[in-house]
Order: structure tokens, then sequence, then C-alpha cells
């Protein structure tokens, strides 16, 4: 615990030390802004089309269906690696869940956008321990785990009460191991995917892209 906090202090104060990292452009807001809303419609597709997979799952393994939440997690991932500023994450992230909310999703407007919040405050955690100067796919990969790890708690918590032990425990892996791949990789690959094409030249992804060709 004394090391972890200790390890946040130091990310905390060398975040404070770059200025650059909490001044938002307008092109910042208006990109993570149009990526927001772009995730949001993959998440009212996948509000959907989830339910084939889930179907198929919870009898197979209680727990297991944990694995689809990946697909929900991928804005605050994509947020966070493209714009590299504080909040990008839950942005991006809220974002897409207002979205969804808007047209309606199952679980209700606010049980919606709270989910949202959670999830790219997972992803927005792992970027702020590493002071915001890391991008490989390890990292996308932990930010993905970790926003699987607390939506997957959120979750927990709201909607799989009194589970037990074993449920609980399966759920949570299944949502972090889903989240490491489904929006950390997958989320990793979209973003170099796209600065290749030239669309991010005005942010350090874009930049990166260019210097890699």
């Amino acid at each position: 615990m004394m090391s972890t906090s200790t390890r946040m202090s130091e990310s905390t104060r060398t975040v404070t030390r770059r200025p650059e990292i909490w001044r938002w452009r307008v092109v910042d807001i208006v990109v993570a802004s149009v990526l927001g809303v772009a995730c949001g419609f993959l998440f009212l597709a996948w509000n959907v089309g989830y339910l084939g997979p889930k179907a198929l799952l919870e009898p197979l393994l209680p727990g297991l269906q944990g694995l689809l939440d990946g697909p929900w997690l991928i804005a605050g991932v994509i947020g966070g690696l493209v714009i590299r500023k504080v909040g990008a994450a839950i942005y991006v992230e809220v974002i897409a869940a207002v979205v969804s909310a808007l047209a309606g999703a199952q679980w209700g407007g606010f049980l919606t956008i709270e989910a949202g919040l959670v999830q790219g405050l997972g992803a927005e955690i792992v970027f702020l321990l590493l002071a915001y100067r890391y991008w490989s796919l390890p990292v996308a990969m932990l930010a993905g785990a970790m926003a699987g790890l607390l939506g997957g708690i959120n979750n927990m918590i709201l909607w799989f009460a009194g589970s037990g032990a074993t449920f609980t425990v399966i759920y949570l892996i299944s949502a972090v191991v889903s989240g490491a791949l489904l929006a950390g990789a997958l989320g990793w690959t979209l973003v170099r995917g796209l600065a290749a094409t030239g669309a991010l030249d005005r942010f350090g992804s874009g930049r990166e892209a260019r210097k890699r060709v």
C-alpha cells in the first residue's frame, strides 16, 4: 500500500510539472467528442449484439458473460491513446455512454452514464500512474484491464449483488480479460490504423505513426 501510494504521489507530481497535458486545445475537444459519439454508436450496436453471445455463455459457466464487456470499455482507452491529456479517457467514455443513454439503453439513462464514468476512470487511472508518458500496447491493455475491473466491480454492486464467490471471481476475471483484449489491444490497433491515415497528425499518436513510417 505504501509503495502504491508513493508511485501515485510521484506520478501526480510529474503530471503537475507537465502543464501541456492539462491544456485542452479546441481540436482536442472536437476530436474527443467525435470519438465519443462514434464509440457511442458502437455501444448502441453492442447493446443488442451482445444478447446472442450472452445467451450462449451464461449456461456454459455463470460469470463468463464478463467476456462480453470489452466493447463497452474501448472508448476510454481510445480517448486516452489519441488525446493524451488529463481526463481524456473519462471524457470520451462518458460521451459514448451519454449517446447510448439518450438512445434508450436498456439499463436506464443514469446507470448507463454512471457505468461510463466508472469505466473511463479505470483507464484514466492507468494513464495517470504512468504520468501520461507511455502509450504502448501493454499500457493500452493494462488500461483496458483496469476499466474492466472497475466496471466489473460496479456491475457486481448494481446488478449482481448477492452472487456467490465463484460467480464473482469468474465474472471479474472475464471482465478484466475482455477489457485487456477487446478494449486495450483492439483499441490500440484501431488508433494505430487511424494514425497511419494521417487523420491524427495534430496529435502525438499521429506524429509517432509518421516517425515509424
